[in-house]
């Protein structure tokens, strides 16, 4: 009896885990998917897909366990974040690398 116990508590364990991921991608993804689309939008389309964004985070923090909400702001974060880094040329990339050596 005490192996299926532990047995349901590493299933458990890997479900949260799931989940975690799986709003960390979703998080990233949504985010993603704003920021590209909203430079290209009209003012109405931005309006809904701001609203849209900041509706899904008030949904989950509503009904989603506070680890899935704070997967899925991780997520949509990293996605501002690297939206927002400079890019580097690849002319750039090639001088240090040349540097490098």
């Amino acid at each position: 009896m005490d192996g299926l116990l532990i047995f349901e508590e590493i299933l458990g364990i890997l479900g949260n885990l799931v989940r975690f991921l799986g709003f960390l991608l979703i998080g990233y993804g949504i985010a993603r998917f704003v920021l590209d689309s909203y430079q290209k939008a009209t003012w109405q389309v931005q309006i809904a897909l701001v609203l849209g964004f900041f509706g899904a985070l008030v949904g989950l923090t509503s009904f989603a366990s506070a680890g899935s909400t704070g997967s899925f702001a991780l997520g949509a974060g990293i996605s501002f974040f690297r939206a927002f880094m400079p890019v580097k040329d690849e002319d750039e990339e090639k001088e240090e690398q040349k540097k490098k050596k």
